[in-house]
């Protein structure tokens, strides 16, 4: 098989994308969204610093829930206009049995900013 095969990735691909650990500082509803979200602000260390998401997370999560929690990032993909807000940062998740997504998340404490590898 190439290295070119379709839908594959190269190395040199996942090492473009910056995917980093955040904590979550504060996170409120985002009614403003087309699909419920919830508004997240995400501390990614003295490099990176605070940056802003929209997750649809609304089906496992209350937002007073997520302050304090640890997640993963794409940090170095374009901001996106999200109704009012300017999302700086993909929050990573997975999809449960229904659809529903699901944080990605360390099993233990990690500095904030630290890359996935």
């Amino acid at each position: 098989m190439s290295d070119d095969a379709p839908g594959l990735a190269s190395i040199e691909d996942f090492l473009k994308l910056d995917i980093r650990i955040g904590t979550v500082v504060r996170a409120e509803p985002f009614p403003e969204a087309r699909k419920p979200a919830i508004r997240l602000w995400i501390d990614f260390g003295a490099e990176l610093g605070e940056k802003k998401s929209s997750a649809q997370i609304t089906a496992h999560y209350e937002p007073d829930a997520l302050v304090g929690r640890q997640v993963l990032a794409v940090v170095n993909f374009p901001p996106r206009q999200i109704g009012p807000m300017r999302s700086e940062v993909l929050t990573l998740g997975v999809s449960d049995g229904t659809g529903e997504i699901v944080l990605v998340a360390p099993d233990q404490s990690v500095p904030d900013g630290a890359r996935l590898h």
